[in-house]
This record gives C-alpha cells, structure tokens and sequence, in this order.
C-alpha cells in the first residue's frame, strides 16, 4: 500500500492525523506525462478515505491541456502540502521548514456519470467548504470531474524542532 519513506521519523500513520491533514490541505498538485515531459497542476479537490483507500475528487473545464494529457495517461502523481511554517536555528543547516504532506500515485479517471459527477463535486465542495451541496444535471453538465483512485500513499510531518523552547 505504501512507498518506502527515508525519514521514517516523521512518518504519519494514524489515520485520524492522516484525515487531519487532507482536510487541512485545501490544494493537491497532480503530476502527469504530456509525450514525454513532466506536466502539473495545481486543484482544489475533496476525498474519500474508506478503510486505507484514498480517492481524490477534482473539477475542472470541459477541455483543455489537463483533461487531453488525463485521457492520454491516466497514471498520475500527487502532492499536497499544509502548515508550512519556516524555523531558524543557531547555524545555517538547523534553519528548515515544518509542514505536513501526503503524496501518492494512482489512476485518474474521468467522469461521465452525472451521479457519480454529483458525487464527487458533493465531496469536492464538502472538504472544501464543510458545507452540504446538492447539484443539478445542469451543473455537472458544464463540468469535468476527475477521480483518482491512489494506489500508494504516504504522510508525513515535520514539526518544528524548536516549537518546546517557544512555549
């Protein structure tokens, strides 16, 4: 299920940290090959995490780069980040960054199903906003929604060294 971590200290395993940080992180940055080189995104998303399988919900146009290089190759990689706060130290290499992350590889689909639209863009607006929506045909008609179930995923934290010392 998951890819090796080199820094096994900060590894986030427990699933309700892991749910903290995706309903914190607000921007996943999806990763994908357009003939041979490296294309990103940035995307609001909302998610699913049933049992230690992780779904990412999207939206976006129509059409367009993004949705022509999904259809071409629906392998993609993603990251997403939050609580990114720098940190000094007394000497240059103890200065750095504390953050929480997640970051994975799966499948993207597109949705053609307008409930399985609706159900993702209730997702999508759920862990955007914490608030209930309900859509109509009309709106999901005007919509792409992307999914992508994660095959493989890791968290990770990093918290600040010195956060004890500043209390």
């Amino acid at each position: 299920m998951k890819p090796g971590i080199t820094r096994r200290e900060l590894e986030v395993t427990d699933r309700n940290e892991i749910i903290r940080i995706l309903d914190t992180c607000k921007i996943v940055h999806v990763a994908m090959v357009d003939d041979g080189m490296p294309y990103l995104v940035p995307l609001n998303y909302g998610y699913t995490l049933e049992d230690d399988q992780l779904v990412l919900y999207m939206h976006g146009g129509l059409q367009g780069r993004k949705i022509d290089v999904m259809r071409k190759n629906p392998n993609v990689f993603f990251e997403m980040n939050c609580e990114v706060e720098p940190f000094d130290g007394k000497v240059a290499c103890q200065y750095g960054t504390s953050y929480s992350s997640i970051m994975g590889s799966g499948t993207v689909e597109i949705l053609d199903d307008v409930e399985a639209k609706k159900e993702g863009l209730s997702l999508f607006m759920k862990s955007q906003t914490g608030r209930d929506f309900e859509f109509t045909d009309k709106m999901v008609s005007a919509v792409n929604v992307m999914k992508i179930t994660v095959d493989a995923f890791t968290a990770k934290h990093r918290p600040d060294p010195m956060a004890r010392e500043k209390k």
